[in-house]
């Protein structure tokens, strides 16, 4: 008997004949991972992103389309993407993103991988992302551009570099941390991690990002770094200098909340748990 196997519509079918097939799909450790994609103008680049996730593993794809001016929802569409969220007002990064975990929770996920649709962060690197919190051994992990030195290579701007290290430096310190970076796009998380963190409490724009790793350490959690190459190219999307340093500003005061909340000083609504 000559077995096959096919993959079609992004599922692995093992065929034995004509009238008999089993799909396939190999959970790690039982757990149900769901890959959530915060879009804003992303249709240029969907669909070689969506094309490079490992299905594999991966149970369910998330799209939250962030009142895209182009065609982002029919390219998810067109791609086969089931969950597809459109906002009706732009919500801003943080905002998409609050969406998406909502949205993985309900779909009843263990592991939440946020990967950003633009292609500068490959999907190939979610199978070794998501092991770590499969087997338990962390309840987040992040894509690194630092470790190796994945940034300057795939093409960082040098201001953005030299931000990023000094952010990095000053959040370490003030977190009491030592993470390569703050500022990666690309994060896993446990099902643990979203449904005790309050991330509703945190801003609808970039400085999400920074709030939810505060809130993470402030919480007892841990986070593991893989080195993660990167790509930045005209498609992939980027803020500029302007709205860069108002991202940095954000990123200090939250480093300083946490600072001053953890010696007692502060009791922000960020670190409250879920009710």
């Amino acid at each position: 008997m000559a077995l096959r196997y096919v993959e079609i519509k992004k599922q692995h079918i093992l065929v034995i004949n004509q009238n008999c097939y089993f799909c396939l799909n190999i959970m790690i450790n039982n757990k149900k991972i769901v890959v959530v994609l915060p879009a804003y103008n992303a249709a240029l680049t969907l669909k070689r992103t969506y094309d490079e996730i490992p299905f594999d593993i991966v149970d369910d794809v998330v799209l939250v389309d962030d009142c895209s001016k182009d065609n982002t929802v029919e390219v998810a569409k067109s791609v086969g993407i089931k969950h597809i969220i459109s906002h009706e007002k732009n919500k801003g990064y943080g905002g998409n993103q609050k969406t998406c975990y909502d949205k993985a929770l309900s779909l009843g996920a263990d592991i939440v991988v946020m990967l950003h649709p633009d292609y500068q962060y490959t999907p190939k690197l979610i199978q070794s992302l998501t092991y770590l919190l499969a087997h338990d051994l962390y309840p987040a992990a992040f894509g690194s551009r630092i470790l190796g030195g994945g940034a300057l290579k795939g093409g960082m701007p040098m201001y953005k570099y030299i931000f990023n290290r000094c952010l990095t430096l000053t959040q370490n310190i003030l977190i009491g941390q030592k993470l390569s970076e703050y500022h990666t796009g690309y994060r896993v998380f446990s099902k643990d991690i979203l449904e005790k963190i309050n991330y509703h409490a945190n801003s609808d724009d970039f400085v999400f990002d920074n709030q939810m790793i505060s809130q993470i350490f402030y919480a007892g959690f841990s986070i593991a770094e893989v080195t993660c190459p990167t790509k930045y190219f005209p498609e992939a999307s980027s803020i500029n200098f302007s709205r860069s340093l108002k991202y940095g500003l954000g990123v200090l005061g939250t480093s300083f909340t946490h600072f001053f909340n953890k010696i007692g000083l502060m009791k922000s609504e960020i670190y409250k748990s879920k009710k």
